[in-house]
Protein backbone atom coordinates (compact mmCIF):
# COMPACT_ATOMS: atom_id res chain seq x y z
CA UNK A 1 0.00 0.00 0.00
CA UNK A 2 1.59 3.28 -1.44
CA UNK A 3 0.74 6.32 1.65
CA UNK A 4 2.09 8.99 -0.49
CA UNK A 5 -0.04 11.23 -2.52
CA UNK A 6 -0.16 11.96 -6.32
CA UNK A 7 -0.57 15.32 -7.74
CA UNK A 8 -3.75 14.12 -9.20
CA UNK A 9 -5.22 13.12 -5.52
CA UNK A 10 -3.79 16.54 -4.18
CA UNK A 11 -5.35 18.53 -6.84
CA UNK A 12 -8.42 16.43 -5.85
CA UNK A 13 -8.03 17.30 -1.97
CA UNK A 14 -8.34 20.98 -2.89
CA UNK A 15 -10.67 21.27 -5.09
CA UNK A 16 -13.21 19.24 -2.37
CA UNK A 17 -11.96 21.58 0.39
CA UNK A 18 -12.93 24.02 -1.48
CA UNK A 19 -16.14 22.87 -2.77
CA UNK A 20 -16.81 22.67 1.34
CA UNK A 21 -15.98 26.03 2.48
CA UNK A 22 -18.71 27.63 -0.15
CA UNK A 23 -21.53 24.64 0.32
CA UNK A 24 -20.98 24.29 4.01
CA UNK A 25 -22.00 27.83 4.90
CA UNK A 26 -25.33 27.10 2.90
CA UNK A 27 -26.25 24.37 5.25
CA UNK A 28 -30.02 25.33 7.25
CA UNK A 29 -29.48 24.82 11.13
CA UNK A 30 -29.03 21.19 12.08
CA UNK A 31 -33.16 20.04 13.00
CA UNK A 32 -33.54 18.83 16.71
CA UNK A 33 -32.04 15.16 17.23
CA UNK A 34 -35.69 13.97 18.26
CA UNK A 35 -37.04 15.41 14.89
CA UNK A 36 -36.53 12.61 13.05
CA UNK A 37 -38.38 13.91 9.69
CA UNK A 38 -36.25 16.71 9.92
CA UNK A 39 -33.01 14.70 10.04
CA UNK A 40 -34.09 12.64 7.29
CA UNK A 41 -34.83 16.21 5.13
CA UNK A 42 -31.42 17.57 6.13
CA UNK A 43 -29.46 14.41 5.80
CA UNK A 44 -31.26 13.90 2.57
CA UNK A 45 -30.74 18.08 1.47
CA UNK A 46 -26.73 17.29 2.13
CA UNK A 47 -26.93 13.96 0.06
CA UNK A 48 -28.56 16.21 -2.90
CA UNK A 49 -25.83 18.36 -2.56
CA UNK A 50 -23.38 15.60 -3.30
CA UNK A 51 -25.01 13.87 -5.93
CA UNK A 52 -25.50 17.70 -7.86
CA UNK A 53 -21.55 18.50 -6.85
CA UNK A 54 -20.45 14.74 -8.15
CA UNK A 55 -19.14 13.62 -4.83
CA UNK A 56 -22.15 10.96 -4.07
CA UNK A 57 -21.01 7.40 -4.27
CA UNK A 58 -17.11 8.92 -4.51
CA UNK A 59 -16.10 5.01 -4.51
CA UNK A 60 -19.00 3.12 -6.11
CA UNK A 61 -18.14 1.87 -9.30
CA UNK A 62 -18.89 3.19 -12.71
CA UNK A 63 -21.62 0.83 -13.93
CA UNK A 64 -23.29 1.38 -9.81
CA UNK A 65 -24.09 5.15 -10.69
CA UNK A 66 -20.53 6.36 -8.55
CA UNK A 67 -17.39 7.73 -9.90
CA UNK A 68 -15.33 5.14 -9.63
CA UNK A 69 -13.21 7.09 -7.83
CA UNK A 70 -9.53 5.15 -6.37
CA UNK A 71 -9.58 4.12 -2.33
CA UNK A 72 -7.46 7.11 -1.50
CA UNK A 73 -9.77 9.69 -3.08
CA UNK A 74 -12.18 8.03 -1.17
CA UNK A 75 -10.35 8.49 2.19
CA UNK A 76 -9.44 12.18 1.31
CA UNK A 77 -13.01 13.09 1.13
CA UNK A 78 -13.54 11.09 4.37
CA UNK A 79 -10.67 13.40 6.10
CA UNK A 80 -11.75 16.54 4.57
CA UNK A 81 -15.93 16.14 4.99
CA UNK A 82 -14.81 15.50 8.89
CA UNK A 83 -12.35 17.60 9.14
CA UNK A 84 -14.48 20.40 7.99
CA UNK A 85 -17.23 19.43 10.21
CA UNK A 86 -19.82 18.51 7.35
CA UNK A 87 -22.40 16.13 8.19
CA UNK A 88 -21.81 12.50 7.69
CA UNK A 89 -24.58 10.02 5.98
CA UNK A 90 -27.15 10.39 9.14
CA UNK A 91 -30.52 8.35 8.29
CA UNK A 92 -28.78 7.43 4.96
CA UNK A 93 -26.40 4.95 6.15
CA UNK A 94 -27.48 1.54 5.73
CA UNK A 95 -28.63 2.55 1.97
CA UNK A 96 -25.47 4.03 1.09
CA UNK A 97 -23.08 1.91 3.42
CA UNK A 98 -24.34 -1.37 3.97
CA UNK A 99 -27.51 -2.14 1.41
CA UNK A 100 -26.52 0.15 -1.73
CA UNK A 101 -23.12 -1.57 -2.05
CA UNK A 102 -24.63 -4.93 -1.02
CA UNK A 103 -27.06 -4.08 -4.33
CA UNK A 104 -24.07 -3.11 -6.31
CA UNK A 105 -21.72 -6.02 -5.63
CA UNK A 106 -24.98 -8.60 -5.93
CA UNK A 107 -28.20 -6.90 -7.53
CA UNK A 108 -29.29 -7.66 -10.86
CA UNK A 109 -28.83 -5.02 -14.17
CA UNK A 110 -32.63 -4.06 -13.13
CA UNK A 111 -31.86 -3.54 -9.61
CA UNK A 112 -28.93 -1.58 -9.41
CA UNK A 113 -31.08 0.65 -12.01
CA UNK A 114 -33.97 0.40 -9.72
CA UNK A 115 -32.58 1.18 -6.22
CA UNK A 116 -29.04 2.51 -6.53
CA UNK A 117 -29.54 6.18 -7.91
CA UNK A 118 -32.06 6.73 -5.17
CA UNK A 119 -30.21 6.11 -2.73
CA UNK A 120 -26.98 8.42 -4.05
CA UNK A 121 -29.47 11.18 -4.58
CA UNK A 122 -31.18 10.84 -1.17
CA UNK A 123 -34.48 10.21 -2.06
CA UNK A 124 -34.16 6.84 -0.48
CA UNK A 125 -33.52 6.01 3.27
CA UNK A 126 -33.19 2.36 3.90
CA UNK A 127 -33.31 0.66 7.20
CA UNK A 128 -31.99 -2.64 8.41
CA UNK A 129 -34.24 -5.90 9.06
CA UNK A 130 -31.86 -8.00 10.46
CA UNK A 131 -31.60 -8.72 14.30
CA UNK A 132 -34.57 -10.56 15.72
CA UNK A 133 -35.39 -10.87 19.61
CA UNK A 134 -34.02 -14.18 19.28
CA UNK A 135 -31.65 -14.01 16.76
CA UNK A 136 -28.80 -11.17 17.71
CA UNK A 137 -25.25 -12.68 17.72
CA UNK A 138 -26.48 -15.97 16.52
CA UNK A 139 -28.23 -14.28 13.12
CA UNK A 140 -28.84 -17.25 11.43
CA UNK A 141 -31.03 -18.69 14.48
CA UNK A 142 -33.67 -16.14 12.64
CA UNK A 143 -37.62 -16.76 12.42
CA UNK A 144 -39.57 -14.79 10.51
CA UNK A 145 -41.06 -16.62 7.38
CA UNK A 146 -41.09 -15.98 3.82
CA UNK A 147 -43.52 -18.43 1.49
CA UNK A 148 -43.67 -18.41 -1.50
CA UNK A 149 -47.22 -17.38 -3.04
CA UNK A 150 -46.59 -16.77 -6.88
CA UNK A 151 -44.68 -13.80 -7.79
CA UNK A 152 -45.09 -13.02 -4.22
CA UNK A 153 -42.97 -14.08 -0.37
CA UNK A 154 -45.41 -13.24 2.53
CA UNK A 155 -43.42 -12.48 5.15
CA UNK A 156 -44.53 -12.97 8.88
CA UNK A 157 -41.87 -12.08 12.00
CA UNK A 158 -40.63 -9.22 13.86
CA UNK A 159 -37.33 -7.41 13.91
CA UNK A 160 -35.57 -5.45 16.30
CA UNK A 161 -32.72 -2.92 16.17
CA UNK A 162 -33.85 -1.52 12.82
CA UNK A 163 -32.23 1.19 12.50
CA UNK A 164 -34.45 4.24 10.92
CA UNK A 165 -37.30 2.38 10.12
CA UNK A 166 -39.42 4.97 11.11
CA UNK A 167 -38.10 7.14 8.20
CA UNK A 168 -37.29 4.30 5.50
CA UNK A 169 -38.61 3.76 2.30
CA UNK A 170 -36.75 0.35 2.06
CA UNK A 171 -36.06 -2.10 4.37
CA UNK A 172 -32.74 -4.62 3.54
CA UNK A 173 -34.28 -7.72 5.14
CA UNK A 174 -33.27 -11.15 6.28
CA UNK A 175 -36.46 -14.28 6.50
CA UNK A 176 -36.60 -17.62 6.39
CA UNK A 177 -37.45 -19.24 2.98
CA UNK A 178 -36.78 -23.31 3.69
CA UNK A 179 -36.93 -24.16 7.46
CA UNK A 180 -36.19 -27.85 7.21
CA UNK A 181 -32.51 -26.13 5.63
CA UNK A 182 -29.56 -26.51 7.93
CA UNK A 183 -29.90 -22.68 9.75
CA UNK A 184 -27.75 -20.92 7.88
CA UNK A 185 -29.07 -21.78 3.85
CA UNK A 186 -32.16 -21.04 4.30
CA UNK A 187 -32.19 -17.44 4.37
CA UNK A 188 -33.00 -15.00 1.82
CA UNK A 189 -32.46 -11.72 1.19
CA UNK A 190 -34.63 -8.84 0.57
CA UNK A 191 -35.64 -5.49 -0.62
CA UNK A 192 -38.92 -4.98 1.43
CA UNK A 193 -41.27 -1.61 0.80
CA UNK A 194 -42.00 -0.28 4.33
CA UNK A 195 -45.11 1.49 3.31
CA UNK A 196 -46.39 -2.09 2.27
CA UNK A 197 -49.66 -3.46 4.12
CA UNK A 198 -49.09 -5.51 7.43
CA UNK A 199 -45.88 -3.47 8.58
CA UNK A 200 -45.89 -1.65 11.90
CA UNK A 201 -43.01 0.14 13.16
CA UNK A 202 -42.79 0.44 16.70
CA UNK A 203 -39.74 2.87 17.91
CA UNK A 204 -37.43 1.87 20.94
CA UNK A 205 -35.81 4.35 22.95
CA UNK A 206 -32.07 3.86 23.73
CA UNK A 207 -30.40 4.68 27.01
CA UNK A 208 -29.18 8.19 25.40
CA UNK A 209 -32.64 9.06 24.67
CA UNK A 210 -32.32 8.68 21.46
CA UNK A 211 -35.36 6.40 18.70
CA UNK A 212 -33.05 5.51 16.03
CA UNK A 213 -33.94 1.65 16.28
CA UNK A 214 -36.68 0.10 15.99
CA UNK A 215 -38.93 -2.90 16.76
CA UNK A 216 -40.70 -4.09 13.13
CA UNK A 217 -43.83 -6.41 12.74
CA UNK A 218 -44.43 -7.91 9.80
CA UNK A 219 -48.25 -9.37 9.20
CA UNK A 220 -48.55 -11.64 5.88
CA UNK A 221 -46.33 -8.44 3.92
CA UNK A 222 -46.30 -9.06 0.47
CA UNK A 223 -42.99 -8.72 -0.89
CA UNK A 224 -42.42 -9.45 -4.84
CA UNK A 225 -39.64 -12.06 -5.71
CA UNK A 226 -38.23 -9.67 -7.99
CA UNK A 227 -37.30 -7.75 -5.06
CA UNK A 228 -34.66 -10.48 -3.79
CA UNK A 229 -30.70 -10.01 -3.91
CA UNK A 230 -28.92 -13.07 -5.08
CA UNK A 231 -30.82 -16.97 -5.35
CA UNK A 232 -33.25 -17.95 -2.82
CA UNK A 233 -31.73 -19.75 0.11
CA UNK A 234 -28.14 -18.13 -1.30
CA UNK A 235 -29.21 -15.00 1.45
CA UNK A 236 -26.62 -16.04 4.05
CA UNK A 237 -23.73 -15.98 1.71
CA UNK A 238 -25.35 -12.25 0.38
CA UNK A 239 -25.47 -11.32 4.36
CA UNK A 240 -21.63 -11.72 4.70
CA UNK A 241 -21.27 -9.32 1.82
CA UNK A 242 -23.79 -6.77 3.77
CA UNK A 243 -21.45 -7.75 6.60
CA UNK A 244 -18.46 -6.86 5.63
CA UNK A 245 -19.40 -3.50 4.15
CA UNK A 246 -20.99 -2.54 7.95
CA UNK A 247 -17.69 -3.96 9.39
CA UNK A 248 -14.68 -3.46 6.89
CA UNK A 249 -15.45 0.11 5.67
CA UNK A 250 -18.81 1.72 7.14
CA UNK A 251 -16.94 2.95 10.08
CA UNK A 252 -14.46 4.83 7.91
CA UNK A 253 -15.76 8.17 8.49
CA UNK A 254 -16.00 7.98 12.10
CA UNK A 255 -12.36 6.54 12.80
CA UNK A 256 -11.44 10.10 11.43
CA UNK A 257 -14.28 11.74 14.15
CA UNK A 258 -12.66 9.98 16.81
CA UNK A 259 -9.28 11.63 16.20
CA UNK A 260 -10.64 14.76 16.14
CA UNK A 261 -12.78 13.84 19.63
CA UNK A 262 -9.38 13.24 20.94
CA UNK A 263 -7.50 16.08 20.02
CA UNK A 264 -10.67 18.15 21.36
CA UNK A 265 -10.31 15.89 24.79
CA UNK A 266 -6.50 16.85 24.69
CA UNK A 267 -6.97 20.47 23.96
CA UNK A 268 -9.72 20.50 26.99
CA UNK A 269 -7.52 18.40 29.39
CA UNK A 270 -5.04 21.69 28.96
CA UNK A 271 -7.44 24.43 29.07
CA UNK A 272 -8.46 22.74 33.02
CA UNK A 273 -5.36 21.61 34.14
CA UNK A 274 -5.43 17.83 33.40
CA UNK A 275 -2.95 18.04 31.59
CA UNK A 276 0.05 17.55 33.96
CA UNK A 277 -1.53 14.16 34.88
CA UNK A 278 1.37 11.79 33.49
CA UNK A 279 -1.27 9.12 34.16
CA UNK A 280 -3.88 10.64 31.58
CA UNK A 281 -1.18 11.93 29.34
CA UNK A 282 0.38 8.73 28.69
CA UNK A 283 -3.12 7.18 28.06
CA UNK A 284 -4.15 9.88 25.12
CA UNK A 285 -0.60 9.12 23.84
CA UNK A 286 -1.58 5.77 24.04
CA UNK A 287 -5.32 6.00 22.07
CA UNK A 288 -3.49 8.87 19.46
CA UNK A 289 -1.42 5.71 18.82
CA UNK A 290 -4.43 3.08 18.40
CA UNK A 291 -6.28 5.78 16.46
CA UNK A 292 -3.57 6.22 14.22
CA UNK A 293 -2.58 2.46 13.75
CA UNK A 294 -7.09 2.23 12.85
CA UNK A 295 -6.36 4.71 10.34
CA UNK A 296 -3.87 3.13 8.77
CA UNK A 297 -6.14 -0.29 8.88
CA UNK A 298 -9.19 1.65 7.33
CA UNK A 299 -6.49 2.68 4.66
CA UNK A 300 -5.51 -0.97 3.83
CA UNK A 301 -9.21 -2.79 4.35
CA UNK A 302 -10.14 0.26 1.38
CA UNK A 303 -7.63 -0.97 -0.53
CA UNK A 304 -8.52 -4.50 -0.08
CA UNK A 305 -11.62 -3.83 -1.22
CA UNK A 306 -10.79 -2.61 -4.20
CA UNK A 307 -8.24 -5.21 -4.99
CA UNK A 308 -11.27 -7.62 -4.45
CA UNK A 309 -13.78 -6.44 -6.53
CA UNK A 310 -15.40 -3.79 -3.89
CA UNK A 311 -15.97 -6.36 -1.19
CA UNK A 312 -14.11 -6.08 1.85
CA UNK A 313 -12.46 -8.79 3.39
CA UNK A 314 -12.14 -10.47 6.76
CA UNK A 315 -9.84 -7.57 7.63
CA UNK A 316 -12.87 -5.76 8.94
CA UNK A 317 -13.78 -7.63 11.51
CA UNK A 318 -9.47 -6.97 12.90
CA UNK A 319 -10.38 -3.19 12.26
CA UNK A 320 -14.76 -3.75 13.67
CA UNK A 321 -12.90 -4.99 16.70
CA UNK A 322 -10.46 -2.81 17.61
CA UNK A 323 -12.04 0.27 16.40
CA UNK A 324 -15.03 -0.60 19.22
CA UNK A 325 -13.45 -0.76 21.90
CA UNK A 326 -11.10 1.87 21.36
CA UNK A 327 -13.94 4.24 20.75
CA UNK A 328 -15.13 3.31 24.41
CA UNK A 329 -11.84 3.91 25.85
CA UNK A 330 -11.76 7.15 24.30
CA UNK A 331 -15.18 8.40 25.60
CA UNK A 332 -14.03 7.14 29.17
CA UNK A 333 -11.42 9.17 28.95
CA UNK A 334 -13.33 12.08 27.68
CA UNK A 335 -15.53 11.59 30.77
CA UNK A 336 -12.70 11.44 32.74
CA UNK A 337 -10.88 14.81 31.74
CA UNK A 338 -14.76 16.87 31.83
CA UNK A 339 -15.47 15.56 34.91
CA UNK A 340 -19.30 14.69 36.54
CA UNK A 341 -20.78 18.25 35.72
CA UNK A 342 -20.60 16.94 31.64
CA UNK A 343 -23.02 14.06 32.41
CA UNK A 344 -25.58 15.61 31.38
CA UNK A 345 -27.76 14.05 28.86
CA UNK A 346 -28.16 17.13 27.39
CA UNK A 347 -24.11 17.46 26.42
CA UNK A 348 -22.94 15.83 22.99
CA UNK A 349 -20.73 13.92 24.88
CA UNK A 350 -22.48 12.34 27.41
CA UNK A 351 -24.62 10.83 24.15
CA UNK A 352 -21.55 9.72 22.27
CA UNK A 353 -20.25 8.30 25.35
CA UNK A 354 -23.19 6.28 25.94
CA UNK A 355 -23.56 5.47 22.13
CA UNK A 356 -19.68 4.00 22.17
CA UNK A 357 -21.45 1.43 24.51
CA UNK A 358 -22.50 -0.45 21.73
CA UNK A 359 -20.23 -0.54 19.53
CA UNK A 360 -18.85 -3.79 20.94
CA UNK A 361 -22.66 -5.14 19.89
CA UNK A 362 -23.76 -3.33 16.87
CA UNK A 363 -22.34 -5.48 13.19
CA UNK A 364 -21.27 -8.36 15.24
CA UNK A 365 -20.55 -8.95 19.02
CA UNK A 366 -16.60 -8.58 19.84
CA UNK A 367 -17.30 -12.13 20.27
CA UNK A 368 -18.21 -12.87 17.00
CA UNK A 369 -15.14 -10.74 16.01
CA UNK A 370 -12.72 -13.01 17.49
CA UNK A 371 -14.13 -16.01 16.27
CA UNK A 372 -14.30 -14.42 12.68
CA UNK A 373 -10.46 -13.72 13.20
CA UNK A 374 -9.48 -17.30 14.86
CA UNK A 375 -10.72 -18.97 12.23
CA UNK A 376 -10.56 -17.69 9.05
CA UNK A 377 -7.51 -15.47 9.47
CA UNK A 378 -5.58 -17.60 12.17
CA UNK A 379 -6.79 -21.10 11.17
CA UNK A 380 -7.15 -22.22 14.52
CA UNK A 381 -9.95 -24.66 14.92
CA UNK A 382 -13.41 -23.95 15.54
CA UNK A 383 -14.64 -23.92 19.66
CA UNK A 384 -16.78 -26.48 21.19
Amino acid sequence: MDLTYTEEEREFRARLRAWLGKALPELPARPSPDDWPGRRAYDAGWQRRLYDAGYAGLHWPLDAGGRGATPTQHLIFLEETERAGAPYVGANFVGLLHAGPTIAAEGTAAQRARWLPPVLRGDEVWCQGFSEPDAGSDLAALRTRAVRDGDDYVVTGSKIWTSHAEVADWCELLVRTDPAAPKHRGISWLAMPMDAPGVTVRPLRTLAGSTEFAEVFLDEVRVPVANRVGDENDGWRVTMVTLSFERGTAFVGEVVACRRTLARVARTARANGRWDDPVLRRKLGRLYGEFGALWRLTQWNVSESERSGGVPGTGGSVFKLAYSHARQELYDTAAEVLGAGSLSLEEEWTADRLSSLSYTIAAGTSQIQRNIVAERILGLPKGR
